[in-house]
Parts: C-alpha cells; sequence; structure tokens
C-alpha cells in the first residue's frame, strides 16, 4: 500500500495535463515506513529526456536525475519510494516498456490523461520476479490539501 496526500495527486495530474501529448515524469519522495509499506510526501517533477519525436509515448529519466533525486531525499532524511508518469490518451496501467525498466519495491503512479485532461490515476508495484506489475493499494489523505 502507498500512502499520498491528495494534493500530490493533484499535482500529478497536472504535470500531465501540462505536458499533454507527450509524457512527463518524476520520482516519488517519502518514507518507506512499517505501518504502511511507503508513504509519498513530495514529488519531484523531472524533464522527459526522450527524443521530442517519442515523447508522446515514452518518458525517460536519466540515470543523472535519478541520482540527483536520490541525493535531495537522503538530505531530507527521505527516501525516493517510487516514480510517476503520465500515459497520454491510454489506460493508466503499465506498459511492457514500463515492465522492462522497473524496480522491485518501488511504486509506480500512472495519470492517464485522456484529450489532456486527466482521467484516472493508479499506483502498481512489480513481483520481486520481475515478472508483471500488481495493482497497489493507494489511500489518499485529504487532510492538508
Amino acid at each position: 500500500m502507498v500512502l499520498i496526500i491528495e494534493k500530490l495527486i493533484r499535482q500529478i495530474e497536472a504535470h500531465g495535463e501540462r505536458t499533454y501529448p507527450s509524457e512527463c515524469g518524476g520520482m516519488l519522495i517519502g518514507h518507506f515506513a512499517a505501518d504502511v509499506e511507503k508513504s509519498v510526501v513530495e514529488l519531484l517533477p523531472m524533464e522527459n529526456a526522450m527524443a521530442e519525436s517519442e515523447q508522446h509515448n515514452r518518458v525517460l529519466i536519466t540515470p543523472k536525475d535519478v541520482l540527483r533525486a536520490e541525493k535531495y531525499a537522503r538530505s531530507q532524511k527521505l527516501d525516493v519510494v517510487g516514480y510517476y508518469h503520465s500515459h497520454p490518451d491510454h489506460p493508466a496501467r503499465p506498459s511492457q516498456f514500463d515492465l522492462d525498466h522497473a524496480l522491485p519495491v518501488w511504486t509506480y503512479i500512472i495519470v492517464s490523461v485522456e484529450s489532456g485532461k486527466a482521467a484516472d490515476v493508479r499506483a502498481w508495484e512489480m513481483e520481486n520476479d520481475r515478472s508483471k506489475f500488481n495493482e497497489e493499494k493507494m489511500e489518499i489523505n485529504h487532510i492538508g490539501t
């Protein structure tokens, strides 16, 4: 399960709408906790480094940006707990490309953006054997939004 505050969901939706028809992406910063599997307290939006001609169905976050996110999280005594991205005009389900590039343990939040408007947001976690994604329960905290 992943716990996230509602305003962060709205920020993910807004990022997807702003970059439509291209994909967007960013890092989920928070905690790996005992009482819930993960909590997200902050987002780090990232630039899509994929070639512009392919940004409509792919997002690329460079290793340099991932390291920057990890360094930032550590400086705040937090963890990188996952990644978010958009699927323009496609469902909020992981693709084979997503599976091929995912890491176990992380939460993957996907926002479906249909005709420029956020339509659905879902969380996913990859099986440890990298065989598939399972939908992860997302508990949205409406306090502090």
